[in-house]
């Protein structure tokens, strides 16, 4: 069931996405032939707490398959794994499980904080999207894409937007016709309409962004926008119309980069 508390929505269930989409579409019609394009997306959810967000970081800056197997030697190192084990743990045996110094530091740090009690990570569903968004950055180690990844897939936060996540910029810019990929922040204030419902929007986009490049024959490594680490968009081989009939979308430099955090 779809939720709205104090205009806080949680996507806990494929139906609770589809009647967001829904909303979403009713309120912004030039969303309507992207989602035809798309296709309605899964939902995607990923496990919260700890166990979710040191997932999220060890897989900062990494293809699919190396996040997935240096999460899997740390999970496995650890099982069951709980803040209090890797805040005690050795750091040159992290750094042998393919962890660099700065995600050690972070998932220490913020085992530090949860063992004081001093940081809830479930609890963060209960604020509005930018200030449980605001509550994580101030944490060392988390920059804003972790930051909206976790709330939008561990906790279900239905208003994150995960405005730094490359496939999501390029997905607007040939959805929107726009003439150049959108930074972070216009990609932010692209958003403001599609509240409380960017965190749809943001699945919607990233279905749009795969399916074009499904079309395109350019989606590289097989893994997903809204897998564990920040999407790396590749230009098109060619220009692809946008979802708006009647607009042109511009070129995409060669290579778009990855961004931190």
């Amino acid at each position: 069931m779809l939720i709205l508390e104090t205009m806080t929505l949680y996507l806990n269930t494929q139906s609770d996405l589809e009647q967001a989409i829904d909303a979403l579409i009713a309120r912004d019609a030039r969303l309507a032939p992207v989602l035809t394009a798309a296709g309605m997306p899964g939902l995607r959810r990923r496990e919260p707490g700890f166990a979710g967000l040191a997932a999220i970081i060890c897989g900062q800056q990494l293809s699919t398959s190396a996040a997935a197997a240096i999460w899997k030697r740390v999970s496995g190192a650890f099982d069951p794994f709980h803040h209090d084990r890797i805040k005690s743990a050795r750091t040159d045996h992290l750094g042998r499980l393919g962890l660099s110094a700065a995600k050690i530091k972070s998932l220490k740090m913020i085992a530090g904080e949860l063992s004081a009690a001093r940081l809830d990570l479930n609890r963060l569903a209960e604020d509005e999207a930018d200030i449980a968004h605001a509550k994580l950055t101030a944490l060392h180690g988390i920059g804003p894409w972790t930051a909206d990844i976790y709330l939008l897939f561990c906790l279900g936060h239905g208003d994150a937007w995960p405005a730094g996540d490359l496939a999501i910029q390029e997905a607007v810019r040939i959805g929107l016709g726009l003439k150049a990929r959108p930074s972070a922040k216009e990609a932010q204030k692209l958003a403001e309409p599609w509240r409380p419902y960017r965190g749809a929007a943001a699945h919607l986009w990233w279905a749009y962004y795969h399916a074009v490049k499904r079309r395109e024959g350019a989606l590289s490594d097989g893994g997903s926008a809204s897998d564990s680490q920040p999407a790396t968009a590749k230009g098109p081989k060619r220009k692809v119309a946008p979802a708006k009939p009647g607009q042109r979308a511009a070129k995409k430099p060669a290579n778009l980069r990855s961004r931190k955090g």
